[in-house]
């Protein structure tokens, strides 16, 4: 009776998270009014820095914030690691990138491990790299200058400590280093690699126990603010670049369904805290709608709660600019915030299957796929692998394939 309303739950909640999915997508993409606007997607320099490096968060659509913590926590939320299970571990992770661009020679590598110092802190560190694969640079005529491999990579070092019985926090330092050129001079412009330091501030509460109908559960929440630092440049001019900050929150519902069957149930919110582009008049090419981009890194951030140039409107006839719909500011606002949806089953802590479904709106990337997982554990060793399905045309992340191994050191006794 127990194992057959487990899977009645399972079922009908993956139902829920997929309906609830397809609905947000489709109401965004009319946000209720008839709002069309522009493509307006904000870039950043080092956006590798975003991609999901482990295959456990990535089966749950780019879900961590604020999933119990396991080895790979440092990228989704490090103050995770006090609550940790285990007293400590190492993970590796790979993933083929862009493959289905028919490119065989990018991929990312993702290494990291923590160690709890005590019950009440822990240090975490980790090394993400990139490779861009085989780059030939050309001239104007097609004439080649140089055969290159470029490649980036970020250092992290953290640390972590409960701030109360059920909330802890944490903070990163990063090392950034993006080397895209080699050292190629272009139009008597020498280039150089872009090097930053960042840091991230993060917070994790655990809930305590309570009764949800039959079945015991907790709730989690969970908060990140990510790759606060200097601008990045590629060249001895004064051109910089955004840092790609980001402000991650996220909840997760653990359920305890009887001694060997667990379920988790989650949602992340996701937003760049990187001024939008502003809309530039047809005729003048003066800034018409939003606010100018090129502000300093605080300025940039508080700022892009607010920055949205919204849906400017030119006359026909004449393309002079005649103002900005009412409330498309707001609703593009909106739809700069991604929206991350998961789920995890487990049994007896060594077997998971996972799910989840990510969605960016479509004047701000697009990009909208499906995930799935599995994780296997067998004495202190985890497997987990998890694959992308695409849903939008001609995707390069389309098929995308993740995997994990970590290693779990001895379980942390009270």
């Amino acid at each position: 009776m127990k194992l057959h309303n487990t899977m009645r739950l399972f079922s009908f909640l993956m139902a829920g998270i997929f309906i609830s999915a397809n609905t947000y997508s489709q109401n965004t993409q009319s946000g209720g009014t008839d709002f069309s606007l522009q493509l307006n997607t904000i870039t950043t320099a080092v956006p590798f820095l975003l991609i999901a490096p482990d295959s456990r968060a990535s089966a749950m659509g780019d879900l961590g914030a604020a999933t119990n913590g396991d080895i790979n926590s440092q990228h989704w939320n490090a103050s995770k690691y006090v609550f940790a299970e285990q007293d400590g571990g190492v993970a590796f992770s790979y993933s083929p990138w862009l493959r289905n661009l028919g490119i065989n020679d990018i991929n990312l590598v993702y290494l990291v491990g923590y160690k709890k110092l005590d019950k009440n802190s822990a240090i975490s560190g980790s090394m993400r790299y990139f490779s861009l694969g085989s780059i030939t640079f050309t001239d104007v005529n097609g004439g080649t200058i140089k055969e290159a491999n470029p490649k980036e990579f970020a250092l992290d070092a953290a640390y972590s400590t409960k701030l109360g019985k059920n909330l802890s926090g944490a903070f990163t330092a990063r090392y950034i280093n993006s080397n895209l050129t080699e050292g190629l001079t272009a139009n008597g412009v020498d280039t150089k690699p872009g090097r930053s330091i960042a840091v991230d501030l993060s917070a994790f509460y655990k809930g305590g126990k309570f009764d949800l109908g039959e079945y015991d559960a907790n709730l989690n929440i969970g908060m990140n603010i990510s790759n606060v630092g200097a601008k990045i440049s590629y060249t001895n001019s004064s051109t910089e670049d955004f840092l790609p900050a980001n402000l991650r929150l996220g909840t997760v519902l653990n359920i305890d369904i009887d001694k060997y069957n667990d379920f988790a149930i989650g949602v992340d919110f996701n937003k760049l805290l990187v001024p939008s582009p502003p809309q530039r008049g047809i005729l003048t090419n003066e800034i018409v709608a939003g606010r100018d981009n090129n502000v300093g890194v605080a300025s940039g951030i508080f700022g892009s709660f607010s920055d949205a140039p919204g849906n400017a409107l030119f006359n026909e006839q004449t393309n002079e600019f005649e103002g900005v719909e009412d409330g498309s500011v707001f609703i593009e606002e909106l739809r700069e915030v991604n929206i991350s949806v998961g789920m995890e089953y487990t049994y007896a802590e060594k077997f998971a299957v996972r799910a989840g479904y990510f969605h960016e709106h479509y004047t701000k990337g697009n990009r909208r796929f499906i995930t799935m997982g599995m994780g296997l554990e067998y004495s202190k060793l985890e497997l987990d692998i998890s694959y992308l399905v695409s849903l939008t045309n001609n995707s390069p992340l389309a098929n995308t394939i993740r995997f994990s191994l970590g290693f779990n050191f001895a379980s942390n006794e009270e």
